[in-house]
């Protein structure tokens, strides 16, 4: 595998195989792995994880092809004062007039405490197309994941993606598998005893849609759907392991029947599985005034009372609404007045396509 040095820490980059086994779906043409290397060559180094998604880069239903698709990318950095000053320098055009009057260490700020933890660049001039990047610490990322403090970039990693660049990082590898584990839970939560596989994988992928005012207005309303059913085989592949460690509680046949467990020792498993942030949201439904339970109990009494799934619905959609409408409205400020009003458009006549449909 080609090895790509940064100015700090090397970075094991694999275009034609993605780095993480869990992600290892999709096989990128000369081209696409040509473009790739050349956006990773242009923006600065210390980075730790960079991935693209999106229709840009798989196939979505209702869009007849990627190449036509803005291409989308995460990347997470080690120093986010210091890559957007690098950042600054190299491309001072990707930046609102007022992001490049506020400076490096404005835009940390900005990207750090408000919103999501993300700072995005939208529709950048690439090549004969348009990209759009987010930049992300690697400590909020970390914090995501484990957490599921916003769901914003731990939601995007519960889709397949395509890992272009990945550092050797153990902490960051199992905070991506461990990602990937609470969405099973959650979502086997969510549902009833019998239902199929895409049922699942459409839950999964719904979780950080849950509570998001963009599915009401701004998104096509069919998102999820054509996201998960053009993708079925990557969804497989990407949670064959995370399915087989809940095996005990769960059955898929070859036709794509499902089966779980719903007995109260097999739903408190999962509840203790999920984010602490997510359990404790869930718990405090349920607790106001049996403080002096068990914590045991109380798990037991939760799971059986039958409002449980839509506790756990309501815990997550708490979450995503914590952060939704802040990282919009900062969106549109980062963005700039034109970008913001093109960008906002296409989403709107997105949105009216679906109702079409």
């Amino acid at each position: 595998l080609p090895v790509l040095k940064s100015l700090a820490r090397p970075c094991l980059l694999s275009l034609s195989k993605p780095c993480l086994s869990f992600y290892s779906t999709q096989r990128n043409s000369s081209t696409t792995n040509t473009f790739y290397s050349e956006v990773l060559s242009k923006f600065p180094a210390q980075r730790c994880l960079v991935f693209a998604y999106g229709s840009g880069v798989f196939r979505q239903e209702g869009h007849k092809d990627t190449k036509d698709n803005m291409t989308d990318f995460i990347f997470a950095v080690h120093d986010t004062e210091l890559w957007h000053k690098e950042n600054l320098a190299m491309h001072p055009n990707h930046y609102s007039t007022m992001a490049r009057l506020m400076g490096p260490a404005a835009i940390r700020k900005c990207q750090e405490e408000w919103g999501a933890r993300l700072y995005f660049n939208t529709l950048v001039p690439w090549g004969k197309g348009m990209i759009k990047y987010g930049v992300i610490s690697r400590r909020d990322l970390l914090n995501d994941l484990k957490e599921w403090e916003t769901l914003y970039v731990a939601g995007r990693l519960h889709k397949p993606v395509n890992i272009i660049e990945q550092e050797e990082d153990m902490e960051l590898k199992e905070a991506l598998r461990t990602n990937l584990n609470y969405a099973i839970h959650a979502a086997l939560l969510l549902l009833p005893e019998k239902f199929r596989e895409e049922e699942l994988f459409l839950t999964v992928a719904g979780l950080s849609y849950t509570g998001d005012f963009r599915m009401v207005v701004g998104e096509d309303r069919n998102k999820v759907a054509n996201i998960v059913r053009p993708q079925m085989d990557r969804f497989r592949e990407l949670y064959k392991r995370r399915l087989l460690e809940v095996t005990p509680h769960l059955h898929i046949s070859h036709g794509g029947d499902c089966v779980q467990d719903i007995s109260s020792e097999g739903r408190v498993g999962h509840l203790t599985r999920l984010p602490s942030g997510i359990r404790d949201k869930v718990l405090a439904m349920h607790t106001t005034s049996k403080n002096n339970m068990q914590v045991e109990e109380v798990l037991k009494e939760v799971v059986l009372h039958p409002d449980c799934s839509q506790a756990v619905a309501k815990a997550v959609g708490q979450v995503v609404a914590g952060v939704d409408k802040s990282q919009a409205a900062k969106g549109i400020l980062t963005a700039g007045g034109k970008k913001a009003v093109i960008y906002s458009w296409a989403k709107v006549q997105k949105m009216v396509k679906s109702w079409r449909r």
